[in-house]
C-alpha cells in the first residue's frame, strides 16, 4: 500500500476526552474514528489489525473443533423472555419495534439465539458434543463508556458455545478452550492471568477471566506471583498480603484489563428451551453448555497499552498492520524514488506486507515521526546517502538504533525474520 493514497491522517495531539494510551494512540494514528460516545468507525489500517486478530482466532477455535457460524443481531422478545433476561438484562437491552410492531433486541449477547438453535439440530448422544463460534457486532446499553475500545457500546466479539453430553466431557474442553486462550494471546503479545471471577449473571458457577495486569485496568486481581492462585477482587475472600492458599506464597493485588472470559453454563439454557438428547440408554437428558467469549477491540488497545512508548504504538509482528514501514526520502530525487519503487515491488512479490511512504513534499523528520506513531514492526529507509554504498537503514520497531544493510539481502533478512 502507497501511504500517498492510503486514507489516513496522523494527528500530532490526542483529542482532550482521550483518557488511556490506547484510546490517544488509535485516534492520533488514523486507525479509529469516533461517531458518538462509545461508537467507533474502524479506518483501514485499524481495520487490517483487527481482522488479523480475527484471523488468529479462527485458527485456534477451529484447531480445537469449533465450527463458524454467523447469528442474527436482531433478537425477537419471545426468546429474551424464556430466560428471563427480556426485562431483567444487566446493561438493559436495546429496544425497538419493527414496522408489524414486534418487538426486538440488539443483541449484546447470543446464549439465547445459539441455544434455539441447538434445539433444532441435538437430539441424541450421536450429535454431542458440539462447538459454534462466531464473530459478531454487539450491542451493551452501557451506563458508562470509557478508555476508546476498551469500554464501548457497539463491538465485535468473537464467542464460541460448546454442547456436551456430561460434565466429564464440558471439562476436558472447557480445559482445551483455555489453552486456545493462552496460544490466541501469546499470538497477539499478551501474557495475560487467568482468574477466578463471578458469573455476572450468565452463571451461578464461577467463571474464568483473562485478565492483563496493568495499571490501564478497571478491574482488580489478586494473585499469587509464584503459583497460578488468581481470583477478582469481587469474589475475592482475602487480601493483599494474606498466604496464598495454594502455596503460602504472598498475595498481590494489582489492576487488569479481562480481554477474554469462559462459563460454563451448565444446563441453564437447556432448561429454559427444553434442549434435551437421548442417550446411549434411551433416556431423555439435558444438554451441558459452555460458552467462551473474546472482544476483538479491547484486545486491540490492551496489545497496545502492554506495547508502546513515548513515540507510539509498537505492533506485535503477527497482528501489525504492515509488516514494514518504507521510507523514501527525498522522494522527488529519481535515484531514490527509483530504489524505493523496486524494493517494494520486490517485498510485494515475495508476500510481505509493505506500507510506503512514497509522498512527496513531507520532511524526513515528519516520515520518521509518523513511523514511529503507526508502530510497523520493521522500518527501511531510503535515502540519497546510504543509497551510495548501495546499503538502506534497517530498524526494528522495539529496539533503539538502526542498522545499514544491503538492498540485496533486505528480503532474505525479512523472510527469516518473520519466520
Amino acid at each position: 500500500m502507497k501511504q500517498s493514497i492510503l486514507f489516513c491522517k496522523t494527528e500530532k495531539k490526542a483529542p482532550k476526552e482521550a483518557d488511556t494510551i490506547s484510546h490517544k494512540l488509535l485516534l492520533r494514528g488514523g486507525f479509529i474514528d469516533q461517531l458518538i460516545s462509545g461508537v467507533y468507525s474502524f479506518l483501514p489500517l485499524g481495520l487490517l489489525v483487527s481482522k488479523k486478530i480475527c484471523n488468529i482466532i479462527r485458527e485456534e477455535m477451529n484447531a480445537i473443533g469449533g465450527q463458524e457460524v454467523f447469528l442474527p443481531t436482531l433478537q425477537p422478545k419471545n426468546i429474551w423472555e424464556q430466560t428471563d433476561r427480556w426485562e431483567h438484562m444487566d446493561p438493559p437491552l436495546f429496544k425497538l419495534k419493527d414496522r408489524h410492531d414486534k418487538e426486538l433486541a440488539l443483541g449484546p449477547t447470543h446464549e439465547e439465539v445459539i441455544t434455539q438453535l441447538a434445539v433444532k439440530n441435538i437430539s441424541s448422544y450421536r450429535d454431542l458434543p458440539l462447538y459454534l463460534y462466531q464473530i459478531q457486532t454487539k450491542f451493551r446499553n452501557e451506563m458508562r463508556f470509557s478508555g476508546g475500545l476498551l469500554r464501548t457500546r457497539e463491538f465485535l466479539m468473537k464467542d464460541l458455545y460448546s454442547f456436551h453430553a456430561d460434565m466429564v466431557d464440558f471439562q476436558d474442553y472447557y480445559k482445551k478452550a483455555a489453552s486456545a486462550y493462552f496460544k490466541i494471546f501469546k499470538r497477539c503479545g499478551l501474557d495475560p492471568v487467568m482468574v477466578e471471577a463471578s458469573g455476572l449473571g450468565f452463571t451461578n458457577d464461577f467463571t474464568h477471566e483473562f485478565q492483563v495486569l496493568t495499571d490501564a485496568g478497571e478491574d482488580t486481581v489478586l494473585y499469587c506471583p509464584k503459583c497460578s492462585f488468581a481470583r477478582n477482587k469481587e469474589i475475592a475472600k482475602l487480601k493483599e498480603g494474606d498466604k496464598c492458599p495454594n502455596c503460602s506464597s504472598l498475595l498481590k493485588l494489582e489492576r487488569g484489563i479481562e480481554i477474554g472470559n469462559i462459563f460454563p453454563l451448565g444446563e441453564k439454557y437447556a432448561k429454559a428451551f427444553n434442549l434435551y438428547f437421548l442417550d446411549k440408554d434411551g433416556q431423555k437428558k439435558l444438554v451441558i453448555m459452555g460458552c467462551y467469549g473474546i472482544g476483538i477491540g479491547r484486545l486491540m488497545a490492551t496489545v497496545i497499552e502492554m506495547n508502546h512508548d513515548e513515540n507510539g504504538i509498537i505492533w506485535p509482528k503477527e497482528i501489525a498492520p504492515f509488516t514494514v514501514h518504507l521510507l523514501s526520502f527525498d522522494h522527488e530525487n529519481h535515484k531514490v524514488r527509483k530504489v524505493a519503487d523496486k524494493i517494494y515491488q520486490d517485498l510485494q512479490k515475495a508476500g510481505i506486507e509493505v506500507l510506503y511512504d512514497d509522498r512527496i513534499k513531507v520532511s524526513p523528520g515528519q516520515k520518521l515521526a509518523e513511523s514511529d506513531l503507526l508502530g510497523m514492526p520493521i522500518r527501511l529507509i531510503v535515502g540519497e546517502k546510504n543509497l551510495a554504498k548501495n546499503k538502506v537503514g534497517l530498524k526494528h520497531r522495539d529496539k533503539k538504533t538502526e542498522s545499514l544493510v544491503s538492498i540485496s539481502s533486505i528480503k532474505t533478512l525479512l523472510k527469516k525474520w518473520q519466520d
